[in-house]
């Protein structure tokens, strides 16, 4: 059924006209990456309002762009991928970026922005006009470079200084979110005051504009249609005996990558007493009928957006015992009483100092932090539970734009299970939308 903030809805047709219903290049042979036609359809017969990607990025690099000025920096440079998908829209090797940072922006305070690139790839951001050059040579860590990383960190450092002194002359302050050790010697001996630039992109990344929230919509939709799959297929095999934790986890990739996704970050999917303490990852067990399947999605799905919600499962033809239900019940009243918290203006200090009390069985193992933010995956901000607040770290109000995700983990101490719970959620200009729909397992809610 359509959800009823579903309007304005576009008719999708992927085999005609010279756009997508996302105003990207209708064409299959593009470089730029997106959903599949599965992802489309599914979106369509849902009532679903496709994002504008054009305005999307505008909007993205309109919000960057803004807060390098207004703390009076020359440019901002980025290493990390997810923020480079954040400032461009481009991706190449995401993972393998992770940790091989081959990849480079600079936005100047002009709004100007160079790309460095893979040097056999410099023409996967040339889709968005909003990257003005494209170039290489930002590889300087030691798998590309070895003894003569340093030589090429200069190298580079000289690129960089040469753009900012044409298009922030006279503004030497440089925020830079990651990067290695040659890199920022390099820079700084540019006479360029190297900034704290995961500031930067955290503050600009936590509050989505319109095209990004409706793009989480649709890629919320798309990662709840493949964990149905996962269900479904859990349910079915489970009591035959035959089924392990890593067959029931590779059905949620397969369907998120039928649909456009990308990756999952973690392997938490676990069953039975595997699921306590939390945090063991997906493995070889077979799950046995009659056991807790408990997950966590931490999936980039559709436009690189992060869908991350969570849910426990009792698979069987016996019901679950009291302690399974009283956990469940009250971890799903630990996830709904603390959402009545969100609105705009609300001190983050305070929702941690004010929330909802785990009983004291639950107390040593509850989950790491009570909420997060999220978006291109978790992001700023995040909360903690009170007796793991540090003060002055999160002093700051809520936003309309911000999305959240509100975790609960009840796990009893010494126990053989765990209950794993977690809903998206959206400040809006009045309080809160929850826009995860995905059902809780009702027997385990003690509705069946």
């Amino acid at each position: 059924m359509p959800h009823p903030y579903h309007r304005d809805v576009r008719k999708v047709d992927p085999t005609r006209g010279a756009t997508l219903g996302d105003t990207t290049p209708n064409d299959n042979n593009r470089v730029e990456i997106g959903p599949t036609q599965l992802a489309f359809a599914e979106w369509q017969a849902a009532g679903l309002q496709l994002p504008d990607l054009q305005a999307l990025r505008r909007f993205r690099w309109d919000r960057l762009t803004k807060h390098v000025v207004d703390r009076d920096y020359g440019a901002l440079l980025m290493f990390d991928p997810l923020n480079i998908r954040y400032a461009t829209d481009s991706t190449n090797m995401q993972l393998w970026n992770t940790h091989n940072p081959f990849r480079a922006v600079l936005l100047c305070a002009d709004g100007y922005m160079v790309m460095w690139d893979y040097k056999n790839s410099p023409f996967l951001s040339e889709f968005n006009p909003l990257v003005r050059e494209q170039r290489s040579g930002a590889s300087i860590f030691y798998f590309s470079c070895g003894d003569k990383t340093k030589k090429d960190a200069s190298t580079f450092a000289d690129e960089v200084r040469e753009v900012m002194d044409e298009h922030c002359p006279g503004n030497t302050r440089l925020a830079v979110d990651k990067i290695m050790v040659h890199g920022l010697r390099a820079l700084e001996a540019r006479g360029l005051e190297v900034m704290e630039g995961e500031e930067v992109t955290e503050k600009a990344r936590a509050v989505k504009g319109p095209d990004e929230i409706l793009a989480m919509r649709c890629a919320l939709h798309a990662c709840e249609t493949a964990v149905a799959e996962m269900e479904r297929f859990a349910r079915e095999n489970v009591p035959g005996g035959q089924v392990c934790e890593d067959d029931i986890w590779a059905v949620l990739h397969a369907q998120n990558i039928k649909r456009g996704g990308e990756w999952i970050e973690t392997r938490l999917l676990a069953s039975g007493p595997r699921t306590n303490p939390w945090f063991q990852e997906c493995g070889p067990r077979i799950v046995q009928n009659n056991e807790i399947v408990a997950f966590d999605t931490d999936l980039v799905g559709a436009y690189g957006l992060c869908s991350d919600i969570s849910r426990t499962w009792w698979i069987g033809d016996k019901p679950p015992r009291p302690d399974m239900i009283d956990a469940m019940q009250h971890a799903y009243e630990h996830i709904s009483v603390n959402m009545e918290m969100l609105k705009p203006g609300a001190n983050i200090q305070d929702i941690c100092r004010n929330t909802h009390v785990l009983r004291p069985e639950f107390q040593k193992l509850k989950y790491g932090c009570l909420m997060h933010g999220v978006g291109l995956c978790d992001e700023w901000p995040m909360l903690a539970y009170p007796d793991k607040m540090v003060e002055g770290a999160f002093d700051y109000a809520l936003e309309p734009g911000m999305m959240l995700c509100v975790e609960a983990l009840v796990s009893p101490e010494g126990g053989d299970f765990s209950i794993k719970l977690e809903d998206q959620v959206l400040i809006t200009e009045d309080g809160y939308e929850n826009l995860t729909h995905y059902p809780f397992d009702e027997q385990l809610m003690g509705q069946a």
